[in-house]
């Protein structure tokens, strides 16, 4: 039977749940564990564990009221890592003057979208934009 995370379980238990998370982070006395957005998927999940071992949240973190906290000029990629996770492999170009990094999300809940972070070279957000995902036009 599924069991869904909630606050108070321990980290063993949500592990055995959700697997082996991608990536695991420090922040002061919390931890963040993140299960990245797979190449074609449009959810990723980030838990929050506090001191004593136990989730204090869990949440899909590809929406809109993510992309919107993330400040054109001021957020870093290591912010926009926190705020939504990394990108899949295949969606982070590099380029002379900068990068860019996409994520496939549910616009509003409901529509395939493509939102793409661009940044400076100094790793600094320039720009956001979505858009439909291409995967699904159709002709």
């Amino acid at each position: 039977m599924f069991q869904k995370p909630y606050p108070g379980m321990q980290e063993a238990e949500l592990t055995a749940i959700r697997g082996k998370p991608d990536f695991e982070y420090q922040e002061g006395n919390r931890r963040r564990l993140e299960w990245s957005a797979t190449e074609m998927g449009q959810y990723a999940y980030m838990a929050e564990i506090g001191p004593d071992g136990r989730l204090v949240s869990f949440e899909q973190v590809l929406t809109d009221e993510r992309f919107a906290s993330l400040r054109i000029g001021q957020s870093t990629q290591a912010d926009v890592i926190r705020t939504v996770g990394h990108p899949p492999g295949w969606n982070r170009w590099v380029f002379e003057d900068g990068e860019r990094w996409s994520y496939r999300y549910k616009e509003n809940g409901v529509w395939d979208a493509m939102m793409t972070v661009y940044f400076d070279r100094n790793g600094v957000v320039e720009a956001m934009r979505s858009y439909i995902d291409p995967l699904f036009l159709r002709d």
